[in-house]
């Protein structure tokens, strides 16, 4: 049996990760087991370890944190998983350790033997880098969740070749980071014309990622510019990404053009809200002094939010981004969409990763440089 070893997180708030021996757990129904080769960071990582995130208190400790993974399949379980996965592949996957439907340390992300859901799991070609597949599993299954779910901008799905136009546009505000560089190429797939914003340096990473027009999204007149590139064509929603992104997000969908259905009916307008009034790096550092005016902002951010969407007429739901494994959706994205659209090259691995070194013992130190921001570039350890 092989030797296992994780990055442990043994009680909340324990600093530094702990490296030390894990239990190789073999896959069940539905999993498999790869050999981990590289692992990248998000946000909610490092939110967990300091101070917390009062929505996930259910998390069991000892902790193995992490979503992002790819590297070689080593087991696969029983059942049709098989029919999919081969012991060699190679493949990228979102760890469902930290779900609350898993609560798991078994299938978290740091560690060398992590055990995946087939369903969150994709092959990838010879020709994508470790690396470079690793950046994708938490912000695809959360772009995919805000776009596609019904219960959310409910778009058609993205399909590999990419579906023809189909004339109605989808507006992603905060395109440069990882969600919004998945939520570009994924709306662009499923036919929908994308209009972003970015700060004026990621302008043509974003077009090349298939925007079909990018603003700054610190301009004061980006609500007027996006609807004019809009041209009174139908928006099928937005996705908000950014601190400031709901009230704009709100006011362009609102006034823009909604999408009517075949039988005439008009589709409800919807925003997707993906991040909340202030940036993580302010709550990972608030006092108990600030910490009180950060409250404030959250139930003003509410109030006023729930205003402007009612005068507005538009809808809006904070996306989880596991929401979509208990959908058909899950298993369209990772088994079917994706392999194909990596291997034509009409899906890339963006954005760009960042490695700041190798080996479980260099996930803390990866913490601290995700802490500090990172411009159209994620975080990444190789193993």
């Amino acid at each position: 049996m092989p030797e296992n070893q994780a990055a442990w997180l043994p009680k909340k708030g324990a600093y530094p990760l702990e490296v030390n021996e894990a239990p190789y757990t073999a896959p069940g129904p539905g999993q498999l087991v790869i050999k981990n080769a590289a692992v990248a960071i998000n946000p909610v990582d490092w939110a967990i370890q300091k101070p917390g995130i009062p929505t996930m208190s259910y998390l069991k400790y000892p902790a193995i944190l992490g979503d992002d993974v790819a590297g070689e399949v080593v087991a696969v379980g029983p059942g049709p998983v098989g029919e999919l996965f081969r012991v060699g592949d190679r493949v990228l996957g979102c760890a469902a350790g930290q779900d609350k439907r898993c609560n798991d340390a078994v299938q978290g992300a740091f560690q060398t033997y992590p055990v995946l859901q087939s369903i969150q799991t994709a092959k990838i070609p010879d020709s994508i880098a470790y690396e470079a597949a690793c950046v994708l599993p938490l912000a695809l299954s959360t772009a995919a969740s805000a776009l596609f779910l019904d219960e959310y901008v409910g778009l058609a799905y993205p399909t590999s070749p990419r579906a023809e136009p189909n004339g109605q546009t989808v507006v992603i505000w905060g395109a440069s980071t990882s969600v919004g560089s998945c939520a570009v190429q994924l709306a662009r797939s499923a036919g929908y014309d994308v209009i972003a914003t970015a700060s004026p340096k990621n302008f043509d990473y974003v077009r090349g990622l298939g925007a079909k027009a990018v603003f700054d999204y610190r301009s004061k007149t980006a609500v007027a510019d996006i609807l004019k590139a809009i041209d009174g064509r139908p928006c099928a929603g937005a996705v908000a990404l950014g601190a400031q992104s709901m009230g704009p997000c709100l006011d362009i969908v609102g006034a823009a053009p909604g999408v009517t259905g075949k039988d005439g009916t008009k589709k409800r307008k919807f925003v997707t809200q993906i991040s909340g009034p202030v940036n993580p790096e302010a709550l990972a550092e608030a006092t108990a002094l600030t910490f009180v005016g950060l409250i404030f902002q959250f139930v003003w951010f509410g109030i006023s939010t729930a205003v402007r969407a009612r005068v507005r007429g538009v809808q809006y739901k904070f996306v989880w981004g596991s929401d979509l494994v208990e959908t058909d959706l899950a298993a369209h994205i990772y088994n079917t969409y994706l392999p194909a659209a990596l291997a034509s090259g009409e899906f890339v691995p963006a954005p760009e990763p960042h490695v700041v070194g190798r080996g479980l013992d260099k996930i803390q130190d990866a913490f601290e440089v995700c802490k500090k921001g990172m411009s159209a570039k994620k975080v990444v350890v190789s193993l």
